[in-house]
C-alpha cells in the first residue's frame, strides 16, 4: 500500500479536481443556527452500528453522529487527525495510538482508548455478524475471533491492548504502511458503554460523539437529527438539525424541492439533468466524486464461474455503448469507465486510464464472438437486477439492456429486474439470491486505490457481493499492502487490477459525479469527495 507521502500527492490531485466546487455564502449571512433543513434519503439496510453499515444511506447518518480517530477532509479527502492526538509506528506494523482528551459521547461518557478497543473487538467478532468485520482482518488475532470456518476461539483481538486511559496499541499481522489513513472509515468509530449495556435501546436511538444526535426515526418515513450543543469538536454544526426524508423515487424528491417542500436533494435524477440549470441556477452542484458504477456477477452460481464464462462477461462488457449512454442519459455527469478505480485518485494515486483495454470498448461484433466462444448467455439471456427507488437506475439499466440487445441482434438477450427499495435489494444480495448481473456501484470509503480493489474483489471481503475469488489477485494485494515504497505498492495494486480485468470480475460502466440541488433557504452547500453533503456546514436562513 502507498506510503504517507504518496498519499498526500493523491490528495493534492483530488483537491485540484474539487477546488472549483466549493460554494460560498453569496450574501455573507450567518444563517439561523437553530433552523432545521430537510434532505432526501433512503432507509439504510441495517441498524446504524458502525461495523455493520457498508452502504451509502446508513453511512450518511454515521458521518453525522460519529467522529473517529481520523476524518477525511470534506474538500480534499485527506485523512486528518480528529480524535487521534498521534499515531506512531517505527515499522508500519505496530502502532501506538493516543486519543485526544476532552471528547465525550452525547450521553456524557468520556471517549477513551477503551471506547475504540471495545468497539473494534465487537466489530471483529464472528458472533456479532458485522458486515464490516473484514476491516479488522489485519489485526493480530482476527483468525481466532473471526475464523473462516468453525466457532471463534477468542472474544478479543490479541493485537489490541489498552495501555492507558487515552492510549492503546495495535499489532498487525503484516506491514500496512497506510493503516492510519483507513481509520476515518466508520467501522473504526468508538462506541459508548450504552451500546453494550443495552444494545436494543442503543439500536433504537443511537448514541454517538458527532455533531448531531438522533432525535427520532420512523422507518419508511423520516429520521430527524438535531444539533448536539455540547459537541467538543472543531466542526460544530451551523444549523439546528437535519430531517432526512425517505423517498422511494428521486424524481418525487426533485419535484418536492421545486415545490418548496424539501431543501436538499443530493442525487439529481437523470430525467431532470437537462433542466436542472434552468430550474435551480446556482443552486445546483455537479462535482467529481470517488464513485464508480459497475455490474457484478454471482460467482456462487455455477453458470458464472464455469470455464469460459470470463469470455461471456467480457463480451457483455463490450456490448455496452458507455459513451452513448452517458451522453444521452446523464448529460456529462458520468464518464465512461476504463478501469476499476476513479479519476479522483489521480495517476499518482493509482488511477490508470485505459487499463481495461478492449474489454471496455464498444464492439458489437467482438462481443458476439466472445459470448459464443464462452458458451453463450446462461439460459440464453441475462437479467440485470437493480433497486428502483434511487439513483435513476431504471433509465440506465434499460439503456444497457437495449445496447446489449442491439449488439447481439436479440431483443430478448437482456431484461431488467427492478427491486422496490434499496434495503430489499441489499437483502437479496446478502442472501445470495442473484442469478445474473446486478448493480454494484462503489463509493470509496477512503481515497486509496486499495479501497477500490480489496473490499470488492479480495476473497471473502466485506463488499465482495458476488463472492469472486482469485489467489493471484489476493497475493498481489497482500504484497502491495506490505510495501512501504509508494510507487512499488501502486504498481502491485495495478497488477492486481489487471487480474480483475483478465477475468472481468465485474463490468466497469462509468465514473460518477456527485450532484445536488437545494432550496433558496440554504447556503454553503458542498459535497465531499464521497458525494455526501457536508451537512454540518450548511447554513439555513
Amino acid at each position: 500500500m502507498r506510503g504517507a507521502t504518496h498519499a498526500r500527492w493523491a490528495v493534492c490531485a483530488m483537491a485540484a479536481a474539487l477546488a472549483a466546487t466549493a460554494c460560498g455564502d453569496a450574501d455573507g449571512s450567518s444563517g439561523d443556527a437553530g433552523a432545521v433543513l430537510s434532505a432526501s434519503w433512503g432507509d439504510p439496510q441495517n441498524p446504524l452500528e458502525p461495523a455493520n453499515t457498508n452502504e451509502v444511506q446508513g453511512g450518511k447518518v454515521l458521518d453525522m453522529i460519529f467522529r473517529g480517530l481520523k476524518r477525511y477532509h470534506p474538500e480534499t479527502g485527506e485523512a486528518q487527525d480528529m480524535l487521534a492526538e498521534k499515531i506512531e509506528s517505527s515499522d508500519s506494523q505496530n502502532f501506538t495510538i493516543t486519543v485526544k482528551d476532552g471528547w465525550t459521547f452525547s450521553d456524557g461518557e468520556k471517549v477513551t482508548a477503551r471506547s475504540f478497543v471495545d468497539a473494534w473487538n465487537y466489530g471483529a467478532s464472528l458472533k456479532n455478524n458485522q458486515r464490516n468485520s473484514y476491516f479488522f482482518g489485519y489485526i493480530q488475532g482476527y483468525d481466532q475471533v473471526h475464523p473462516e470456518e468453525g466457532k471463534q476461539t477468542a472474544d478479543t483481538l490479541s493485537g489490541l491492548k489498552v495501555t492507558g486511559e487515552r492510549t492503546f496499541t495495535v499489532a498487525l499481522t503484516q506491514k500496512f504502511s497506510t493503516f492510519p489513513d483507513t481509520l476515518g472509515y466508520n467501522a473504526f468509530a468508538p462506541l459508548p458503554r450504552a451500546f453494550f449495556d443495552d444494545h436494543d435501546a442503543w439500536v433504537r436511538k443511537p448514541v454517538g460523539n458527532g455533531p448531531y444526535l438522533v432525535d427520532s426515526y420512523t422507518r419508511g418515513s423520516q429520521m430527524s437529527l438535531r444539533t448536539w450543543d455540547d459537541y467538543p469538536g472543531p466542526d460544530k454544526a451551523r444549523n439546528g438539525g437535519v430531517d432526512l426524508k425517505v423517498y422511494t423515487d428521486n424524481n418525487t424528491a426533485y419535484t418536492d424541492l421545486l415545490a418548496g417542500n424539501l431543501d436538499l436533494v443530493d442525487d439529481v435524477p437523470a430525467a431532470q439533468l437537462r433542466n436542472v440549470r434552468n430550474d435551480l441556477g446556482d443552486r445546483y452542484l455537479n462535482t467529481p466524486a470517488g464513485i464508480i458504477q459497475t455490474l457484478a456477477f454471482p460467482f456462487y452460481d455455477e453458470d458464472w464461474k464455469k470455464a469460459g464464462s470470463e469470455k461471456v462477461r467480457t463480451g457483455l462488457s463490450m456490448a455496452i455503448d458507455r459513451k452513448q449512454i452517458t451522453d444521452t442519459i446523464f448529460h456529462k455527469t458520468r464518464t465512461p469507465a476504463t478501469d476499476w478505480t476513479s479519476p479522483v485518485l489521480g495517476e499518482d494515486g493509482g488511477f490508470k486510464a485505459g487499463l481495461c483495454g478492449k474489454g471496455c470498448a464498444y464492439d458489437p461484433d467482438g462481443a458476439k464472438k466472445l459470448i459464443e466462444e464462452g458458451g453463450g448467455l446462461p439460459g440464453g439471456k441475462v437479467t440485470i437486477t437493480f433497486n428502483a427507488d434511487t439513483g435513476s437506475h431504471r433509465e440506465w439499466v434499460n439503456a444497457v439492456c437495449n445496447s446489449i440487445n442491439n449488439a447481439l441482434d436479440n431483443e430478448r438477450a437482456c431484461t431488467a429486474n427492478p427491486v422496490g427499495t434499496f434495503a430489499d435489494f441489499r437483502s437479496e444480495i446478502t442472501d445470495r439470491k442473484m442469478t445474473a448481473p446486478f448493480r454494484a456501484g462503489w463509493q470509496m470509503d477512503y481515497p486509496l486505490i486499495q479501497n477500490f480493489l480489496q473490499p470488492l474483489y479480495y476473497t471473502n471481503a466485506s463488499s465482495n457481493d458476488g463472492k469472486w475469488s482469485n489467489k493471484k489477485f489476493d497475493d498481489l494485494v497482500d504484497r502491495a499492502n506490505q510495501e512501504t515504497d509508494s510507487a512499488k505498492a501502486i504498481g502491485l495494486f495495478q497488477q492486481a487490477e489487471e487480474v480483475v480485468r483478465d477475468n472481468m470480475a465485474a463490468i466497469p460502466l462509468w465514473y460518477q459525479n456527485g450532484s445536488a440541488g437545494w432550496s433558496e433557504r440554504l447556503t454553503e452547500v458542498k459535497l465531499n469527495p464521497f458525494s455526501v453533503p457536508v451537512y454540518d456546514q450548511i447554513k439555513v436562513s
